[in-house]
């Protein structure tokens, strides 16, 4: 208690110095299993340039969050709030290691078990618990990497792999707690994913693709994409890195995540939300035509938790139809979301795990 007083935040660069101690486990072909791992200084992997990953991309990921908490949400908790005497909890850390378990799965390489995986977290969390800013300020993003570390110059399976877990401090993206709106641009030329292909599994090659598509939404005035159905060009997907939502009056309706759409923990957590809310909750495709009649559309993800989308752009055109600013069903659902997350509220789902 107390940790997160002894940093000076001021001074931190929220997303971009990592905490300083990180863990590697790795597994080899000679025991079949993965090895205990340890705590070791945030540092350089020694990877040989045949490594697997180098030149195939065997490689999936995670993301994740640690909070420091209020424990409640009365008055006598604001000074937790700003000097980070609260309990560190992480968010759904289970299906995190579940859906881990499943990437590896997908892309030939052997899971990690859930008891290491959780281990693993819980460890890198507590060894930079003084990382985990107030929670005014923001919460510790956990990273978990699995790559194809061995070296082998072929298009096969790695001989053997690396099991690392680093934690960031990140920011809160509500400066003085309110939510500012993304536009994005429908992009009718780059696809995220193809039907049958990777697109549900969190593979480090799904995402550098994206980067000349938000390239292309930066040129149009917009901060990120949304990508259209790889088969027919017609329902909106997702965004290079969230999941999307429309609402029309009380009804809420996100993308069924199946094949080429990442199922998102947040995505997850938002549908059970949304019912406890008294909503409408519908999976079923978006088309742009859908999108452009919406009352309002939010993205969702670890790293912006809900996010509000001001405007899309699709060929040029930019319909007037979305709520301006935060609309009232995203601002309940992000509200009620964070308030659990940092100790708020009660957490009906017993979503928070104290580290």
């Amino acid at each position: 208690a107390g940790a997160a007083a002894t940093v000076d935040w001021s001074r931190v660069r929220l997303g971009v110095d990592a905490a300083p101690t990180m863990f590697v486990a790795t597994w080899s072909p000679e025991t079949g299993r993965w090895s205990g791992g340890e705590l070791l200084p945030y540092g350089p992997l020694n990877l040989l340039p045949a490594a697997q990953v180098l030149n195939y991309g065997q490689s999936i990921f995670e993301g994740m969050k640690a909070y420091r908490c209020c424990d409640g949400g009365d008055s006598s908790d604001a000074a937790a709030a700003t000097t980070g005497s609260g309990r560190v909890r992480l968010f759904r850390p289970d299906a995190n290691g579940a859906r881990f378990a499943a990437g590896a799965v997908r892309m030939c390489m052997p899971p990690v078990p859930q008891a290491i995986f959780l281990a693993a977290v819980h460890a890198v969390v507590r060894a930079n618990v003084a990382w985990v800013p107030p929670a005014a300020k923001g919460s510790l993003y956990v990273r978990p990497l699995l790559l194809g570390t061995g070296p082998l110059l072929g298009l096969c399976p790695a001989p053997s792999y690396t099991f690392v877990v680093y934690a960031v401090p990140v920011g809160s993206r509500a400066k003085g707690g309110r939510l500012a709106s993304l536009d994005f641009l429908i992009h009718d030329s780059l696809h995220r994913a193809a039907p049958r292909g990777v697109g549900s599994t969190k593979a480090a090659g799904n995402y550098s693709p994206c980067l000349r598509a938000q390239a292309d939404a930066r040129e149009a005035g917009c901060q990120d994409c949304i990508y259209l159905d790889a088969r027919s060009d017609t329902y909106l997907e997702e965004g290079s890195g969230c999941n999307i939502f429309t609402t029309h009056g009380s009804l809420v309706t996100t993308p069924p995540a199946a094949g080429s759409i990442l199922p998102g923990i947040t995505r997850a957590s938002l549908l059970q939300l949304a019912v406890v809310l008294g909503y409408s909750v519908r999976e079923a495709p978006i088309t742009v035509q859908d999108a452009m009649k919406a009352d309002e559309m939010f993205a969702s993800g670890t790293a912006m938790v809900v996010q509000p989308i001001g405007s899309i752009t699709y060929k040029g055109r930019r319909p007037g139809s979305l709520a301006p600013g935060v609309g009232p069903v995203t601002q309940r659902l992000y509200s009620l979301l964070t308030s659990i997350q940092y100790g708020r509220a009660p957490d009906p789902f017993e979503w928070m795990i104290e580290v």
